[in-house]
């Protein structure tokens, strides 16, 4: 039969990863959708502005 592995080396893993996740709970989440609209909200700005200083084609 094959030997189980000992707990010790399952805990010494995840330990690495709890840590990770922790660090990643403090970062700053932002919304996907949030930044696809100020993508479309910039992409429409510049288009405005271009138009409005006589540079659109």
């Amino acid at each position: 039969m094959a030997k189980q592995k000992s707990s010790g080396s399952g805990l010494m893993s995840s330990a690495g990863l709890m840590r990770y996740y922790e660090a990643d709970k403090k970062a700053i989440h932002i919304n996907p959708k949030s930044v696809i609209a100020f993508g479309v909200f910039t992409a429409v700005a510049i288009i405005f502005l271009n138009a409005s200083f006589g540079l659109w084609p």
